[in-house]
């Protein structure tokens, strides 16, 4: 158990540190060939950030171990909303603009529904992740052509901007080969220690594996709080939610079908929609998640953590 524990918490620092290192690399890619801030957002520091979950999700499902694979993506959305946006809300009350999160929150809800919709079938297949993956696409053309139609300019720059290429070209590398790397540990920890105490993969995916692929999310919602750029704490945790679905589970599989355990289908999926839905009448009453509100989203993980510890007891069952 002990190994098991060890590759786990390894694995962790490896991609988080890794995310952190490709998230600044890549931006200052972007910032030296004169990209708009609007595209570095949606593609490479989303990319970046959400190359944990990608990696463990496509490594776990060439694996055979389709449990983590979806968990991940399910469990890591619920952990945004109600785990990142609910300590962003203590720190610091998190407002919106309504228009723009009314706008990003509808996709968000509408991938949420079409991915529950492919999940009921039993099965991810090819042709449900080319059509995430066209929706992606979508989603980067719109957003670009909204920007040029915007007054607001707002520019994403990396403390590597100024340093040379090869430093750059570095630092980006390194932090892939350990997001790779780290990703390899925290799978084959994750399912040794289910093996262990007879845990099902997906439990291990919808928590252990979810929140720590959630990591980077956290870290940067948790700064963007803390220094009251409320706007970038709620649009991390929509764009990432986003990302997640089209990108990730799109992304996986198209290259391998993917099963969906029950419990998923009958339980998490709609713990997930629920906790994406509720987002719509909190932001659109006073345009803000206030620390009550925070503490509630706290509170209801916490519920939803225990719900999974009861149902690796046999308490529960689906």
């Amino acid at each position: 158990m002990v190994s098991a524990l060890l590759l786990i918490l390894v694995g962790f620092i490896l991609l988080i540190g890794g995310a952190d290192w490709l998230v600044r690399g890549a931006v200052a890619i972007a910032n030296k060939l004169k990209i708009p801030s609007i595209i570095v957002g949606l593609t490479i520091v989303a990319f970046g950030t959400s190359t944990p979950e990608f990696v463990v999700s496509i490594k776990a499902a060439l694996n055979g171990a389709g449990g983590i694979s979806v968990g991940n993506i399910v469990g890591s959305n619920i952990a945004n909303i109600l785990l990142i946006l609910g300590v962003a809300g203590v720190i610091s009350s998190v407002t919106c603009e309504k228009k723009v999160f009314l706008r990003d929150w509808s996709f968000m809800m509408f991938t949420t529904v079409l991915f529950t919709v492919f999940a009921l079938t039993g099965k991810f297949v090819s042709w449900h992740g080319w059509i995430m993956l066209a929706l992606l696409l979508g989603f980067i053309v719109f957003n670009y052509i909204n920007s040029k139609n915007s007054e607001e300019s707002e520019e994403t720059q990396s403390p590597l901007a100024d340093k040379n290429w090869l430093l750059v070209i570095a630092v980006t590398t390194l932090g892939l080969i350990a997001i790779l790397y780290g990703s390899d540990l925290l799978v084959k920890g994750a399912v040794d220690l289910a093996k262990i105490f007879g845990i099902s993969e997906a439990i291990i995916g919808l928590t252990i594996v979810a929140v720590g692929t959630s990591m980077p999310e956290l870290a940067t919602t948790v700064v963007a709080a803390v220094r009251k750029q409320n706007g970038v704490a709620l649009g991390n945790v929509v764009g990432s939610n986003i990302w997640n679905i089209v990108f990730i589970m799109g992304a996986t599989s198209t290259v391998v079908d993917i099963e969906v355990v029950r419990q998923i289908l009958v339980y998490d999926i709609w713990v997930m929609m629920f906790a994406t839905f509720i987002l719509l009448p909190i932001m659109m009453t006073q345009a803000k998640l206030n620390r009550i509100e925070g503490i509630l989203f706290l509170l209801l993980y916490i519920v939803y953590i225990t719900s999974q510890v009861l149902i690796a007891q046999g308490v529960l069952t689906f």
